[in-house]
């Protein structure tokens, strides 16, 4: 048991550091990235195409730059909600303003 513990205590430490570790994107990276995620046609195909963006989109928006990182968190909320077995309709409606409004973000900086 101690050896277990061991090591997904070494394992989480990695994993702690190697977060802290990666480096903030410039606006510029950022839109790069996005521009390739949503590029892909298959990522706006019903919930099985909005998991998938929202999947492609997590780990750019941990990194992302100040500017495109509310807008990012914004479409993971709406996706994430969107995309449950029965999601929350007036949820999803307050969502959905500030889904849009990233769209508007991301046209300001990534265009």
């Amino acid at each position: 048991m101690k050896k277990l513990t061991t090591a997904l205590l070494t394992a989480g430490l990695l994993l702690s550091a190697s977060a802290c570790a990666s480096p903030q994107l410039t606006t510029a990276e950022t839109c790069d990235r996005i521009k390739i995620v949503v590029s892909n046609p298959t990522n706006s195909l019903g919930k099985t195409g909005m998991t998938r963006l929202a999947n492609q989109i997590r780990p750019i928006e941990a990194v992302s730059s100040d500017d495109l990182k509310p807008a990012l968190q914004a479409i993971l909320d709406y996706t994430d909600e969107s995309v449950k077995e029965k999601p929350d309709t007036e949820k999803l409606n307050a969502l959905k303003a500030d889904y849009e409004q990233a769209g508007s973000t991301y046209s300001k900086f990534c265009s």
